[in-house]
């Protein structure tokens, strides 16, 4: 089974996939970090936030920058980058998706509008800054406008919970300390010091951690999260294995099993893992008995010993 969604359903659909042995694969939850440390390059990180952020208008799960997640700057370079950031956000223009000057469209319904007009409301009333916007854009439709929130608490739910919209929230630190939370999906990092950042990146618990760039998915390359943002993966061999079940066949053509399991059928399974098919039928079986050679096969998972004569 692979589902999509929430944490509380994907608990259900769990319980009841195991009721009767049936594995799942379960894509929940995101609220990752991303990290401004005092090496960035600050035009490039706050450039690339903005998109990040603002993909389907804040509504991907799959972004370390979506609905509200928490944005984390250096305190030395956190004036300068809130700065910035807002400016850049206030000249965006909200507005119809089809449009080539629009940069970010509606929410995709009605309900979304509502709980993001919750969350902006119970962040202004929990004594956040509003830096910028947060209101409905136009009469018709559901436009809004980009929210900009600091002074927040880690303990705030729009710390914390998932919100699918254009809002940000900027969170000054000192230190490299951005996991606790109960998801786990993706993260990215910004810096120019490369060791520096894939040691924060490692540090991160995050299935998924970019380091100058955000939002790159390959399919060679598995896509996945841990604690509440789920179990298994995508992309990548690792989600080609969920499909898959693993099969041994062994094949006795009148030989007893002290010779399928002699050192020379060892000798032989080993040399088979280290080449190719064709480099093992020609190459792996010099120096082995003719008369007891063991060939081992893989494909597609499936493992075949066939003892030949």
């Amino acid at each position: 089974i692979f589902y999509t969604g929430n944490a509380t359903i994907a608990l259900n659909v769990d319980a009841v996939a195991a009721t009767h042995l049936t594995p799942c694969n379960l894509k929940l939850g995101g609220k990752s970090p991303m990290i401004a440390n005092l090496k960035c390059n600050l035009e490039l990180a706050v450039k690339r936030t903005i998109r990040g952020k603002l993909t389907n208008c804040g509504q991907v799960r799959s972004i370390p920058l979506h609905a509200g997640s928490r944005i984390f700057v250096q305190s030395s370079i956190y004036d300068e980058f809130l700065a910035k950031f807002t400016e850049k956000s206030r000249v965006l223009k909200v507005g119809d998706p089809f449009a080539t000057d629009s940069y970010q469209g509606p929410q995709m319904s009605q309900i979304q509008y509502h709980v993001r007009d919750f969350f902006v409301s119970l962040n202004r009333q929990q004594g956040a800054t509003v830096h910028l916007g947060g209101e409905h854009h136009g009469t018709e439709g559901f436009f809004i406008q980009p929210a900009i929130f600091t002074d927040t608490t880690p303990d705030m739910r729009i710390v914390q919970e998932e919100i699918f919209g254009p809002v940000n929230v900027i969170i000054k630190f000192e230190d490299e300390e951005a996991n606790d939370t109960m998801y786990c999906l993706a993260s990215a990092v910004f810096s120019k010091d490369i060791n520096c950042a894939l040691t924060i990146a490692h540090r991160l618990q995050a299935g998924t951690a970019w380091v100058n760039c955000v939002n790159q998915l390959h399919a060679n390359i598995p896509f996945g999260g841990f604690r509440q943002s789920g179990i298994g993966r995508e992309l990548g061999e690792y989600a080609l294995k969920n499909y898959t079940a693993v099969k041994a066949v062994h094949v006795n053509l009148g030989h007893t099993m002290n010779e399928l399991f002699s050192a020379t059928a060892f000798s032989a399974s080993l040399c088979c893992s280290n080449h190719s098919m064709k480099e093992f039928d020609t190459n792996c079986v010099r120096g082995i008995n003719p008369n007891k050679r063991t060939l081992f096969l893989v494909r597609m998972y499936m493992y075949i010993c066939i003892h030949i004569a």
